[in-house]
């Protein structure tokens, strides 16, 4: 499943910092608006002990971690809806993507200039929330009118949903709320996920502090974001990009030392990525054997031929049945014999709920 997290923000949040610290990529990064011109994609992996555990008593040729897909979209300005700045183009970036990080800058320095001439984060917020949300209503006010004769005259359930769920998100728009606030039933959210609106993602606000302000758990900037995001519904996670970004240059050996003078026991750029993954609701289940030890992403809630057809769809159209166990009873019992003789080791059918740490073979048939 390659999913993405669009990165956005007001220019100079250091976005493109976090970015090439994240993919270890280069992404211009400069003193001045507007210097990503195009979304930068970098494939981040994601960083899972449990892979690595798992090889301590499975043997492979090789290990293959799971990974997510980051897009650096260029810094978003007051007006973009309407064409200000680069405009409308890097808004259809955003609603390519699975979930938004939103960078809100919560450091003050004289030498990193602020597109809007000072530090503050529940203005700058303000604006970029703005922007998505007239983004979307100019979007769905086409649609509303193009499509409520039909709905008037039609007969058919599908064009009165759309329409419906079509009024309810407009509505909201039009009250200053985003789509992700409207609350629809069950036979709703397919046709909401078919609008592709940007106020629609789930939103991860990250805080980019100073690294004196990043040992002192944040400021007073951070605790406006938090408390903003709260009444939101919505989390936030604490970086220094510029810190990130040098930890990400250290040879590995040296990074956990660099981390233990900070009194961290792992990059804040990991806690990201965990965070993304617990927004886009995702769990990791392995397949392992002497050819290869491997994680796949799933979400959650997925059942063994839906989690099959993950690999190849041709396990999904096959399905029969999943070998299963957990990774944790691997380490318990330290071989795949052991399990099998704890009791562990299950068959499962269709309607198995994939968990997350499962260790999975199919076995299929087409």
């Amino acid at each position: 499943m390659a999913l993405q997290v669009g990165i956005v923000g007001l220019p100079n949040v250091g976005k493109s910092t976090l970015f090439n610290a994240l993919t270890s990529a280069k992404a211009e990064a400069a003193n001045y608006p507007f210097c990503t011109i195009d979304p930068n994609v970098g494939v981040v992996t994601v960083p899972d002990p449990r892979l690595d555990k798992i090889t301590q008593f499975i043997k492979p040729q090789s290990i293959i971690p799971t990974v997510m897909e980051f897009v650096d979209i260029a810094g978003i300005v007051k007006g973009a809806s309407q064409g200000e700045g680069l405009g409308n183009q890097f808004l259809s970036h955003i609603r390519q993507t699975d979930a938004i990080v939103h960078v809100v800058r919560c450091f003050d320095d004289p030498n990193v200039i602020h597109v809007a001439g000072s530090v503050d984060p529940l203005r700058d917020m303000e604006i970029i929330s703005t922007e998505l949300m007239l983004a979307d209503l100019d979007s769905l006010e086409k649609r509303f009118k193009k499509n409520e004769k039909l709905a008037k005259t039609s007969t058919d359930l599908k064009v009165k949903l759309d329409f419906e769920v079509t009024k309810k998100v407009l509505e909201a728009l039009s009250k200053g709320l985003p789509a992700r606030s409207v609350k629809l039933e069950d036979a709703e959210l397919p046709y909401l996920k078919e609008l592709h609106l940007i106020t629609a993602k789930p939103v991860l606000y990250v805080c980019n502090v100073s690294d004196t302000d990043f040992g002192n758990g944040g400021n007073a900037w951070v605790e406006q974001v938090k408390a903003r995001a709260a009444e939101e519904g919505n989390s936030t996670i604490l970086i220094c990009s510029a810190m990130e970004a040098e930890i990400a240059q250290l040879p590995k050996e040296e990074r956990a030392e660099f981390l233990q003078s900070l009194g961290a026991e792992e990059p804040g750029l990991n806690r990201l990525i965990f965070e993304a993954y617990k927004l886009l609701g995702l769990y990791t289940y392995f397949t392992a054997g002497e050819k290869e030890v491997r994680a796949w992403t799933i979400r959650k809630g997925m059942k063994a031929p839906q989690a099959a057809g993950v690999i190849h769809t041709d396990f999904e159209k096959g399905f029969i049945r999943a070998e299963t166990y957990h990774c944790e009873d691997l380490f318990t019992y330290k071989s795949e014999q052991a399990v099998k003789e704890a009791g562990k080791y299950r068959l499962e059918g269709k309607e198995y709920p994939v968990k997350d740490g499962d260790i999975l073979f199919f076995r299929f048939n087409v």
